[in-house]
């Protein structure tokens, strides 16, 4: 998996699917713009339950065309709203409580636009981007999560 750096005027900064450990600095950077007045940002952590069960291990996949999918949410989010500039960056492989499971921001000229473009990102890749998630829970039970 590969993380993407772009620099050529293209609002998207920064894009990608990762088995390294995610940088809240480095996508912040990403978004940086002399003419955006709002940067919204958004950090999915693992947390140690779901639906009232504990969790105790966790792990990520993602198909091989997650990434042609999360460019293509992203170029929509840019589209759609005033986006200066636009990072997203989404882990897979095994994690542990604690852990960054992806990382958006969105800068715009003010910062109602980039919340709203902010929420429209993760929800989108959360919803479109073929990102799956096995959970372990406590009593040695497995279930996937967005594979239907």
């Amino acid at each position: 998996m590969s993380l993407d750096l772009s620099d050529n005027g293209d609002p998207i900064r920064l894009l990608g699917i990762s088995d390294r450990p995610l940088s809240v600095d480095q996508v912040f950077s990403a978004v940086g713009d002399a003419a955006a007045g709002g940067v919204a940002l958004f950090v999915g952590a693992v947390r140690d339950h779901d639906g009232g069960r504990r969790v105790t291990a966790l792990e990520y996949s993602a198909h091989p065309t997650a990434e042609r999918e999360l460019r293509r949410v992203a170029q929509e989010v840019a589209a759609r709203y005033p986006v200066r500039a636009l990072a997203a960056v989404h882990r897979v492989g095994e994690l542990v409580v604690g852990d960054l499971a992806v990382v958006v921001a969105v800068s715009c000229p003010h910062r109602a636009e980039a919340f709203e473009a902010c929420r429209r990102l993760i929800d989108d890749l959360k919803a479109e981007v073929p990102i799956w998630k096995r959970q372990t829970f406590v009593d040695g039970e497995q279930g996937w999560v967005g594979v239907e």
